[in-house]
């Protein structure tokens, strides 16, 4: 990491660690491959002690770390893994899934754990996470259709924290704090249409036929007059739900503005 730019990470897709890292290291002919994603038992080890053990492109970073994990004896013997460490263990989590190329191949297996504090039943579940990947042996166009076999002698994972940001890079405040910044922007809103538009103007005014039958016979516009405020305020909402998920920064628009001004 100290050899890179600033902003750059060693972010490899799915099929990526997949089809290359992890196919690479089973063949033996990449040697090199351990200085990027070195082998280490991680059962041996606390989650949070992993990142210093991660390769040296990983150095520095604070989000994830790989790691490619050797298959212990118990489960060469058709025994389960034991995914004890000294402070907690390791629990899968949903079920296993497939993992797939761009030109949609099944090329290998996935499968999600959580770490815990403690001892079961009692651990206390924390925001290590883990994905665990194998490769498919053998696989092609020809045998697509056919049940993949996984090469189980070497798995390949990928070490994170959860975090509450749906991507790490567009960093958002918490939730409490940005539902306070959206009810001012709303009550600015509020104050804004009332001084363009004033209630009795909202509301139809003195001089609209309607107005003067509000208290006798009140048509089915004026009985709405109570419900208008609200439903242009719930479409205020939506919109701004909406927007909320969105990307604080188009970035290839941003790149395309910094590229010409260098």
């Amino acid at each position: 990491m100290n050899n890179l730019g600033v902003g750059f990470r060693f972010h490899p897709t799915e099929e990526e660690l997949v089809s290359y890292y992890l196919r690479e290291k089973l063949k033996g002919t990449t040697p090199d491959i351990d200085r990027v994603i070195p082998v280490v038992d991680i059962y041996n080890y606390n989650p949070w002690e992993l990142p210093q053990l991660a390769g040296e492109r990983c150095h520095g970073d604070t989000e994830q770390w790989f790691f490619f994990i050797p298959r212990q004896e118990r489960e060469a013997r058709g025994g389960r893994p034991n995914r004890l460490t000294k402070e907690g263990y390791w629990k899968a989590t949903g079920s296993p899934g497939e993992v797939y190329s761009s030109q949609n191949q099944r090329i290998g297996r996935k499968k999600t754990m959580v770490f815990y504090e403690g001892r079961a039943p009692h651990g206390r579940k924390t925001s290590w996470k883990m994905n665990e990947y194998k490769v498919f042996d053998n696989y092609d166009h020809e045998h697509a259709g056919a049940d993949p076999q996984v090469r189980e002698e070497l798995s390949l994972c990928r070490i994170y924290k959860r975090s509450k940001c749906s991507r790490a890079f567009d960093r958002r405040p918490p939730t409490e704090v940005a539902a306070g910044n959206e009810e001012a922007v709303h009550h600015h809103r509020n104050h804004a249409d009332e001084a363009i538009n004033p209630p009795e103007i909202i509301n139809g005014g003195v001089d609209s036929p309607s107005s003067g039958d509000q208290n006798t016979n009140p048509s089915p516009s004026s009985g709405d007059q109570n419900t208008n405020p609200s439903q242009s305020v719930e479409s205020e909402n939506n919109w701004d739900m909406a927007t909320d998920n969105e990307p604080m920064w188009d970035w290839e628009e941003f790149y395309s503005f910094t590229m010409w001004d260098i």
